[in-house]
């Protein structure tokens, strides 16, 4: 055991804020969802977050029966009010893509009540799926 006090490691960049993940594994893209423009999706997400939220792609998030999956994790500040990462399913149109976007500049998940219509889409993965995101 050392006696260093050791200083608090930075918290890495968007951490304060929340963060989007868009799975673009193998079902959740052009091949599963051919009437979705998958590239514009994601960037909408990035130009109506930019400096709001971090938005990632992700490989397979395996819970494909749920294509195209968006994961929406709390920001710091959302988390400590008790907000928890919200998985989003079948998000195959724009007017979800703009409730997501809408429900983020209002603060997300913990700060901000998601638009009903995101009730829809929400689901819960298995631990197994979800432990890799969340932990």
């Amino acid at each position: 055991m050392s006696c260093r006090i050791r200083k608090a490691a930075p918290a890495p960049a968007g951490a304060a804020r929340c963060t989007v993940t868009v799975c673009r594994g193998r079902c959740c893209g052009p091949p599963k969802i051919p009437g979705l423009d998958h590239s514009q999706q994601l960037a909408r997400l990035r130009e109506r977050l930019a400096g709001q939220a971090q938005v990632r792609v992700s490989g397979c998030l395996d819970a494909c029966e749920h294509a195209n999956i968006i994961v929406i994790q709390p920001s710091a500040e959302g988390r400590k009010a008790g907000g928890r990462p919200v998985w989003l399913g079948l998000v195959n149109d724009e007017d979800a893509t703009a409730d997501i976007t809408a429900w983020i500049e209002a603060g997300g998940p913990g700060l901000a009540d998601p638009p009903g219509v995101l009730d829809l889409y929400a689901f819960s993965p298995s631990r197994r799926i979800r432990r890799p995101l969340e932990g």
